[in-house]
């Protein structure tokens, strides 16, 4: 099914897309729009991002021969009307739905699509790195960089403008301003870049200083006569293009991102004159064309389905609450009786709970950016002055951050609390954004408590064990609504390393971990109908594990089921099988539930789980195949 009016509908590739007259092309970019709107009203996912772009990627499009010139989208969740141009228009209803098409660029997906992206601050890296290699085969393709004023806070663009400054390849980079990423950009670099630097008061600056000159008569009009020639330094001067020159970019812009004509004569330009690298600075509003997306980008960044006509989110029965919005109270609870807690985030302020810490404890809240490397070891260096920070990062993006968290906390056992939001799979943003390897990439690390709880409640008493440890500590949580318990309205200290037995069991012991023991309880209640008597143990704790009280059931039943939102290898239920190697109880039978050693793909929770076999059904259905019974 598609909302696709005529003239999109015409349009299959690219091709066709240079076949139109220029004319045309600010209906086809109102029709675009209206795609994607109703489109996402329906299955939700990035819609301020890909409307505040609608012009620019057609632009790109008409003037470069995609897929010979290369095109990456930084980050990628503005790529829908890339999508809708590029053969994926019929399949456009799918987006973001289990094996549908993905809201990311996607290379297995289209030979438009020339880089996986999904995390931010790649691309520059990415298509340097094309260019370069266009270079050594003798190919004149084109490699272009979109990127976000929001990436270029993070440290890995910069490293790659440096090398390409030095390389002095021919790459075009586009800068997309919109003043935001997901929440209000922050830092010196972000006002730096602000259109308020760079737009009408620069013009204005210029028209003035022009006037002053020409009162001096002949001597004026000498001078301006130099400045004229000079024009390029003064704008390099008065502009954000000063730091991309003393990069070695040639610096062009600002434009305005929805002026078509304007853009395509710009990138011809660009394509046909340019030698070595260009930075083009166009400026964009965030939601283009949506009214209440315009006026709230924020909140309609990322968000599910909603209605078109007056914006509001398609209400979901009322649910318990979720494990984030129980993390960002606990933390302001915590923090009004302790002024040693700060929390930093990166760049995610809304998404990870904080905004109530943010505002209620301004003084002790850090936005530091896209900058994840950088967040941990700011945390660091605040907890050797006898602060307790609290870093609260997605699990997907904390990767980043891995030799971070080893030589800058851990290694010092430095009081840093890491909150893991998005433990597990996380739903339609797919394979870049599941958080399936945190477990796996943290309990190997000296030095590092780590914990995941069973339900809300309990979340909010590992925040607290973790806050109060003299050493890191780690929590990690799921996506989404918790089990619907009541919450705790004291906070307690749960002692380290000590797990608890939730039923007691003769034919076989269950170990899940965090979200998965809720319903591994209730495969052992279906179980117990048929005449399994299945234990089951909430661990608690990844790391340090509770040694005597697993040792003790599994030689009890002499049959074991781990069960983890987390890869297999080496995660979870390695970790009880290298326990068991090391008490030599090599007579007990085991078996690993866990996501298999490939990416996983998008689609609702449940159908994941499901799909990964890690559901209620599952667990039973292993549980009967171990004890030898059938279903």
């Amino acid at each position: 099914m598609t909302h696709s009016s005529q003239l999109l509908s015409s349009i299959s590739s690219p091709h066709e897309l240079r076949l139109l007259s220029k004319t045309v092309l600010p209906r086809l970019a109102a029709e675009i729009r209206e795609e994607i709107i109703q489109t996402v009203s329906k299955t939700g996912g990035h819609l301020a991002p890909s409307l505040g772009v609608v012009e620019l990627t057609l632009a790109l499009h008409f003037v470069f021969s995609t897929p010979d010139d290369k095109i990456i989208w930084d980050v990628g969740h503005q790529s829908y009307a890339h999508k809708l141009i590029t053969g994926r228009r019929e399949r456009f209803h799918t987006l973001r739905q289990y094996k549908g098409i993905s809201g990311f660029p996607k290379r297995e997906e289209s030979s438009y699509d020339t880089f996986d992206t999904g995390h931010s601050s790649t691309s520059l890296s990415a298509s340097l790195g094309i260019a370069t290699a266009c270079d050594l085969k003798s190919e004149k393709n084109k490699s272009i960089a979109v990127i976000g004023d929001g990436s270029m806070t993070g440290g890995m663009a910069f490293e790659a403008l440096n090398q390409t400054g030095h390389l002095g390849k021919n790459l075009i980079v586009i800068l997309n301003d919109n003043e935001m990423s997901i929440s209000p950009n922050v830092g010196a670099l972000s006002s730096f870049l602000s259109r308020k630097l760079s737009g009408k008061h620069v013009v204005r600056l210029k028209r003035d200083l022009e006037n002053f000159l020409k009162s001096f008569h002949n001597v004026g009009e000498n001078i301006l006569q130099v400045l004229k020639k000079s024009e390029e330094s003064l704008k390099s001067f008065f502009t954000p293009g000063m730091l991309f020159e003393a990069l070695k970019f040639e610096y062009i812009g600002p434009i305005s991102g929805h002026d078509l004509e304007a853009l395509i004569e710009t990138l011809k330009n660009v394509r046909d004159f340019s030698k070595g690298p260009v930075l083009v600075h166009v400026l964009t509003t965030k939601g283009k064309g949506y009214p209440p997306a315009e006026e709230r980008p924020g909140d309609y960044h990322g968000l599910g389905p909603f209605n078109v006509a007056t914006g509001a989110p398609v209400k979901s029965p009322p649910g318990p609450v979720s494990y984030t919005e129980v993390f960002g109270g606990a933390i302001t609870e915590m923090a009004e009786k302790d002024n040693r807690i700060v929390a930093i985030t990166a760049a995610m302020p809304a998404g990870t709970g904080l905004i109530p810490f943010s505002k209620r404890f301004p003084e002790r809240f850090f936005d530091v950016g896209i900058a994840e490397q950088h967040a941990v070891t700011f945390a660091a260096g605040m907890a050797t002055e006898g602060m307790l920070p609290v870093v609260a990062i997605y699990s997907t993006f904390l990767q980043r951050a891995i030799d971070q968290i080893i030589h800058d906390v851990c290694l010092q056992k430095l009081p840093v609390t890491f909150a893991i939001d998005r433990g597990g799979l996380v739903g339609g943003d797919g394979p870049t954004h599941h958080g399936v390897f945190d477990i796996s990439f943290l309990r190997f690390i000296p030095n590092l408590v780590l914990m995941a709880p069973k339900d809300e409640c309990e979340l909010q008493h590992m925040l607290y064990t973790a806050i109060n440890y003299p050493g890191p500590a780690a929590v990690r949580y799921p996506r989404g609504a918790g089990e619907g318990v009541k919450l705790s309205s004291t906070f307690n200290k749960i002692p380290i390393g000590k797990g608890e037995l939730l039923k007691e069991g003769k034919d076989v012991l269950l170990l899940p971990i965090g979200n998965r023991v809720c319903p591994a309880l209730q495969a052992a209640d279906g179980m117990q109908k048929i005449g399994i008597d299945a234990a089951v143990i909430n661990p608690r704790f990844i790391k340090p594990l509770d040694e005597k009280l697993i040792l003790d059931w599994a030689k009890k039943t002499g049959k074991v089921v781990t069960v983890e939102e987390n890869a297999r290898m080496g995660g979870f239920g390695s970790s009880i099988l290298e326990l068991f190697a090391v008490h030599g109880l090599n007579d007990v039978q085991t078996r690993i539930l866990g996501l298999p050693d490939h990416f996983i793909e998008q689609g609702t929770q449940d159908v994941l789980r499901k799909e990964t076999k890690i559901d209620i059904a599952s667990i039973t259905k292993t549980t009967l195949d171990l004890v030898g019974m059938k279903e």
